[in-house]
């Protein structure tokens, strides 16, 4: 399992590029689930990682927007394409115009990932109108960080028919919302190809400043639940 960890500057990014996270994902958290940043500031951690030789994914977050905004969403993702980052994330809620929004989507230059909200229960028929679109992969996430994570919000099995249902369409799987460490063995049988962090890393609230020394113990502690899971199964 990959960690995605969310960042919001070049110095949080020079960080998270050199203690373990496999995705560097660009956010404003103090602006919603997937409030975007400035473009000016999506450049300078982009530029800032380059420059220092870090080759790892990047993505950023478009801000949160509703299903009727389909056109400010489609620029939106241009714009931050143009910032140099390698995915754009899109947050996509069961609302009219969402299937509108992915067809648009997958037709666009940039490679995109949607990012199904979850607080409410996922929509197969929604993940499965993206996975008819050229995407690379889909996400789950929560836009409520208040009332739980991920996996106290909807239910495993609600969670591992969500993977099965994209990983049989061979496209990567994350999830993401308000993980920590106490959620890992969980989170960890539901086996994504991703997770995305930034609460756990956090020295308060997700929006406080990140912490390299939760993020060495973050690290740490995916890989031991991984061993104890491949451990149980043997």
């Amino acid at each position: 399992m990959k960690l995605l960890v969310s960042v919001r500057t070049p110095a949080e990014a020079l960080t998270v590029a050199t203690h373990g996270a496999d995705f560097i994902d660009l956010k404003e958290p103090g602006a919603g689930a997937l409030g975007g940043l400035p473009d000016a500031d999506i450049r300078a951690i982009v530029a800032a990682l380059r420059a220092a030789g870090h080759a790892l994914p990047i993505s950023a977050t478009v801000g949160d927007w509703t299903m009727d905004q389909g056109t400010a969403i489609l620029d939106r993702v241009a714009a931050v394409a143009a910032c140099g980052v390698d995915i754009v994330k899109v947050g996509i809620l069961a609302q009219p115009g969402a299937q509108a929004v992915l067809r648009a989507l997958g037709r666009c230059a940039a490679t995109v990932v949607p990012v199904f909200i979850a607080d409410q229960p996922l929509d197969a028929e929604l993940v499965a109108l993206a996975l008819d679109q050229p995407f690379p992969g889909v996400m789950a996430d929560t836009a409520e960080k208040l009332g739980g994570s991920l996996l106290q919000r909807r239910s495993p099995a609600a969670l591992q028919a969500f993977v099965q249902q994209v990983r049989a369409a061979g496209r990567e799987v994350g999830l993401a919302g308000a993980l920590r460490l106490p959620d890992l063995p969980a989170l960890v049988a539901l086996a994504p190809d991703f997770a995305g962090f930034r609460s756990a890393v956090c020295e308060g609230d997700r929006a406080s400043a990140l912490s390299a020394a939760r993020l060495v113990q973050l690290v740490a502690a995916v890989r031991e639940a991984e061993g104890a899971a491949a451990l149980a199964a043997a």
